[in-house]
């Protein structure tokens, strides 16, 4: 993993450490180093991102979120909760090298079928797409860019 890899959202102040010839990145909201990995390195971008462009209070961003699903368990990378403890998006991330298909797309609606968040997002730092659940059409529409925080509290979770 090349820590100098530009990608496309602001540039952060990162801290970086090498232990033992490994390269570590430092999660600012679990406080803690993770060994780094492309995924990593777009995962800890994003969450700045979440918290210093789009407003989002980095008490309410749940990394490796544990679910359930069809008797498998799976991880969702980013999960933002509402300020009424409801989780209001779900961030799919994945490594800069790695194309964003129709399979990512669908495997973060699958997590949605158990977090039923107004919004998802997937990412490999380079390109975002990012979509809203529309009640009144019962389906997700894309949106041009990552909304702001306060307009993800004011929308309808996908389960209503």
């Amino acid at each position: 993993m090349r820590p100098d890899l530009k990608l496309n959202l602001p540039e952060f102040d990162i801290r970086l450490r090498t232990v033992r010839a490994e390269t570590e990145i430092w999660d600012a909201i679990r406080k803690r180093w993770l060994k780094l990995t492309p995924e990593e390195w777009v995962r800890q971008h994003f969450i700045r991102y979440l918290v210093e462009v789009k407003g989002v209070n980095p008490l309410f961003v749940r990394q490796e979120l544990p679910l359930r699903l069809n008797e498998t368990g799976r991880r969702a990378d980013i999960v933002v909760y509402g300020q009424d403890g409801r989780p209001r998006m779900v961030v799919e991330c994945k490594a800069p090298e790695v194309r964003i298909v129709r399979e990512t797309l669908e495997q973060v609606g699958r997590y949605n079928m158990v977090l039923k968040v107004p919004c998802v997002a997937v990412t490999n730092g380079l390109t975002h797409y990012c979509f809203r659940y529309d009640a009144a059409a019962h389906r997700m529409l894309r949106l041009e860019e990552i909304p702001v925080y306060d307009t993800l509290n004011g929308w309808q979770p996908a389960s209503e």
